[in-house]
Formats: structure tokens, sequence, C-alpha cells
């Protein structure tokens, strides 16, 4: 098994090919090295457990009944219920030891959302919030920042302003409702002129209340969207039925071939969610079942932005807001556990084939006051405030830019304190100077 000290001296074996339909101009032209990177965050809503996934310690108590099957890196294996993944492992890098102190749903969400923790003074942006904000692309039509099958902790902007909350939508790969004028041509077209009148007036004497509303800019965008092509992307009737077959029946699979979709039109940040991970009982077929949705669409998402020459240019981010105990409950399930968690990452250029991190196979677990905590840490922990600056980095943004929020005080996009040299020197492939 690979940490630190070693991941230098590991390379990727080999990729797999997929065959799949031409490509757009647009969507050609944005695969050159000019293009921006993208970010899609493959969110495990609930608290995915290590265990049954990334990192699996078979045998003994903690282990339940998972097993490990190798993968295509050698060395390193995963649970059982991944096997396409495990197929995909040298696309990847895993990280098994990332760490955080919030064992708390709302309170885990904002912090790995954001990097920060939760406060009640200051909303922070998520990371797809900033991706989107400090790499706009002008040529699209659609909105920048997309959540896909999420729930009420969705992707917020903060103070980074409202207007980068993430574009919600609850139904993947259907038709956006409310976006086709019920009206005629001619009808839309006088509508259209007595609201411009109406602006005009309100605007007369009230500028600053005018620019903080951002009503023109709002109504401007929607009515480029509404007439924009590029809307098909949330569409995935157009997708062969193979390829919708081998991403997965599934919201969570269909939210995938979306989220590739938009990231072909150049959308900067995409979220799509798999909820369900909250297995306080009978965690072990919990588990599976949403390994079963997840092992499928994951796979196919690399193996197709690989094939489409999509993936050097866009990062995808596997992870939940903090892992499940080592120790197994009366009910079979397995608690909130922030002590150690994994995250998958791929593509932007970063290394594949590698594991940083590890974790011990036998945890001595101390009980007080209705938690857990561990007696042991993991190898070469790394907090999500660094992976983030790092992931910032890779996409060409200044994780040290300080913005003064509106309440006047001075932040940095990523935390004071967060360094990502070592995740830098181990992932990218180019450490710049």
């Amino acid at each position: 098994m690979l940490n630190r000290r070693s991941v230098l001296q590991s390379m990727a074996a080999m990729g797999l090919s997929f065959s799949l339909p031409t490509l757009s101009a647009r969507a050609a032209e944005k695969r050159s090295t000019e293009r921006p990177k993208s970010l899609i965050t493959l969110w495990m809503n609930g608290g995915m457990s290590q265990l049954e996934t990334w990192d699996p310690h078979p045998g003994g108590v903690q282990g339940g009944d998972a097993k490990a099957i190798n993968t295509s890196v050698d060395g390193l294996q995963i649970c059982d219920f991944l096997p396409q993944m495990a197929e995909q492992m040298h696309n990847v890098t895993l990280v098994r030891s990332l760490v955080s102190t919030e064992g708390e749903h709302a309170r885990g969400t904002a912090y790995v959302k954001t990097g920060y923790r939760l406060e009640p003074t200051l909303v922070y942006p998520a990371l797809g919030a900033i991706a989107a904000c400090k790499l706009p692309d002008d040529g699209v039509e659609i909105p920048p920042h997309v959540s896909l099958g999420g729930n009420r902790f969705f992707p917020r902007g903060g103070y980074l302003g409202n207007e980068w909350d993430a574009f919600r939508v609850f139904r993947p790969g259907e038709s956006l409702k409310n976006l086709k004028s019920g009206v005629s041509d001619d009808r839309q077209a006088r509508r259209l002129k007595g609201l411009d009148f109406l602006s005009q007036r309100f605007a007369q004497g009230r500028p600053t209340v005018n620019r903080d509303t951002l009503h023109a800019e709002t109504v401007k965008r929607a009515l480029a969207m509404m007439t924009s092509e590029q809307l098909k992307a949330f569409e995935v009737d157009e997708e062969p039925e193979a390829v919708r077959k081998a991403y997965g029946d599934s919201r969570f699979g269909r939210g995938c071939v979306v989220a590739r979709r938009l990231v072909e039109q150049g959308v900067r940040a995409v979220e799509v969610v798999l909820d369900g991970f909250d297995t306080h009982v009978n965690n072990h077929n919990g588990q599976k079942t949403q390994a079963d949705m997840l092992d499928p669409a994951f796979a196919t998402l690399i193996q197709e932005l690989k094939a489409r020459d999509l993936l050097d240019s866009t990062i995808v981010l596997c992870i939940s807001e903090f892992g499940r105990t080592p120790r197994i409950n009366p009910a079979g399930g397995r608690d909130h556990w922030p002590h150690w968690f994994p995250c998958v990452v791929a593509g932007g250029g970063f290394q594949s084939g590698l594991v940083l991190g590890e974790t011990p196979a036998h945890v001595e677990i101390k009980q007080g006051n209705g938690s857990q905590k561990a007696k042991y840490s993991p190898t070469d922990p790394i907090s999500v405030s660094s992976l983030y600056a790092t992931v910032m980095h890779a996409m060409g943004i200044d994780y040290e830019e300080e913005i003064i929020t509106p309440i006047g005080r001075p932040k940095r996009l990523a935390e004071d304190g967060a360094d990502p040299r070592m995740l830098i020197e181990s992932l990218a492939k180019t450490i710049p100077s």
C-alpha cells in the first residue's frame, strides 16, 4: 500500500477505450488545452461508509461482512461492492485519510462542501460556487453551477453572492420545467416590452437598489437560457441506449450522464447527489444498495470523460460529509465518524493510480457522552481545506485570494493554514514553479 513517501514512484498503468459518437464543434473546441477546468462532485449524502467502499478491513470486529477485491492498481484493494470501479482505480487517486471535527450532518456537510466550519455570522461559498465565479465563460448560456438530484443542503454561493448558488434540478435527465413561454411570440414580445418599461421606471433614482436586486441581469440570463440550444444538455433522450444503460437506471446514473453533457457545454461546476448513506441500522445492506448505483455510474463517467478527451480538463471528486464508525452498533448499523474518511479524485491533470493515507485495521474506541472517539489517527491525515486548496490550484484559481465579505471580514478562498503543497506534489503531473 502506498503513502505520501512513495506516491511519486507510482504511475497509472493503462487506459480503457469507449466507443462514442462524434462531438459537436463547440464541445471539441472546449476540449482544447486552453479550456478552463470543470469540476464534477459526486456527493454521497448521509455519510458513506469507508469500510464498505474504498477502505475495507475484512475480518475482525470492525470489518463487518464486506469483502475486499483486487483492483487495476497492484496492491490496492477496495470493497467487493464496487467491482466496476475496481477496474478503474488506475484512472483515479484514492485519499483514505481526510479528517474532520464535524460529526453532525448539517455541520459536516457545510464543512466538506466549503472547507470552512459552519458559523452563524457568515455563509461560506461551496467549492463549485468558487469555480463558477472565478472561471466565468461568456459562451455558456445555462447556469455555470448546477446541482443534480440534490436536497436541502445544496451548494451555496455564500459571501460571493446568491447568483452563484447551484441551479437545482431534482429529476435529472428530464426536460426542465417552466422554460417555454405559454403564449405566442408576439404576445411574449409585448410582455417583455412592458417589463422593460417598468424596469426602467423603477431604476430611475434607485441605482443602488436596482443593482443589488440583480433584476435586469437575471431577466437577461433567463431569456438567453430559454432560447439556448444548450438546454438539451439537461436531457438524456439523445444518448444511445447502451450509454444510458451503462450508467445505470437510477436518478444518480442519469445525473452522471447529464453532468458529462453539461461539462461538454462548458458548465464550470456540477454536483450529482446520491442519497441514502445514513445507515445507523442494517449498514451492510444499506451501503450495498447505494454502491450498486454508484459503481456503474462512476466507472462509466470516468470512461466516457477519458474517451472524449475531457478527463484532463475535468476534475471528478467523490466525497461525503464524513465516514461511518469502525464499530457496528447493536442495530447492525454504523454511526457518524469524522475522524477519517475517504474521497476519490480523478482527472484534472492529476496523477492517477495512487493511494494517499492509511487507516488502522484495529481501532480502540473510547465511549463518552454518547459519542465515539478513536484512540488512533490515520497515517498522513489531510484536511478538507488542503484538499480544496489543491483543487483550486489545479483549476487555476488563487486559493490564497482574500475577499472582503459583506460583513467586512477578510476571508481567503481556502482556509488559513490550508497547505496544498503535499497534495500538489503527490497528485499533479507538473509541479508548478
